[in-house]
């Protein structure tokens, strides 16, 4: 039996995976965490054998895991900030946050028997990482990363404000982004900006 931690942002997404790899005969899912905080404790409780991990949840620090093997689940914009996951003696696994459910569990089995898992489009899209940004994008996100309000960065740019604000959605579009926070770290990580 392969004792597998979930440690997934969002409990649908979560819940949702739980369900596919519970009904697999050889994998029991032993805890189920939402934040990057809740995973040592998880670990030192349930002994997982593999951990499922949102590449987000453990983007802005270390995850206490141990030895345990990672499966990461990536955006593929995210792949750039990828390389601080590997560290020696450690299985990684990495996979796209998108890919069909039995990959992961594919991935579990796999990993439990320390056997490398590597998703070929993450890598393809490592190696072209390029910005998608125009450099009139790039221009109005690096204003709007200095804490320039729209009305600052359409002056300093001589663009009106509503053109910047859909300079903006169109960023926001491109980086898969929530809001202009998030679009300057999703810019900052990937080495955009």
């Amino acid at each position: 039996m392969i004792r597998t931690l979930l440690a997934l942002d969002g409990a649908l997404v979560r819940g949702a995976l739980s369900l596919v790899l519970a009904a697999e005969d050889d994998i029991h899912v032993v805890a189920e965490v939402g934040s990057g905080d809740a995973v040592g404790q998880a670990v030192r409780v349930g002994r997982p054998d593999v951990a499922v991990v949102d590449f987000d949840l453990i983007s802005d620090g270390p995850v206490a895991v141990g030895q345990c093997p990672l499966l990461v689940l990536a955006a593929p914009r995210r792949v750039r900030g990828l390389h601080g996951v590997f560290a020696p003696g450690r299985t990684v696994g990495i996979l796209a946050n998108d890919v069909p459910p039995q990959r992961v569990v594919d991935g579990v089995r796999r990993l439990a028997r320390r056997e490398s898992v590597v998703d070929a489009e993450l890598v393809l899209a490592a190696l072209a990482a390029d910005s998608p940004l125009t450099e009139r994008e790039t221009e109005v996100l690096r204003l709007t990363a200095a804490g320039a309000p729209v009305a600052e960065v359409a002056g300093s740019l001589r663009l009106s404000c509503g053109t910047v604000r859909n300079h903006l959605g169109r960023i926001a579009r491109k980086t898969g982004a929530r809001t202009r926070i998030e679009a300057v770290r999703v810019a900052r990580e990937s080495g955009w900006i």
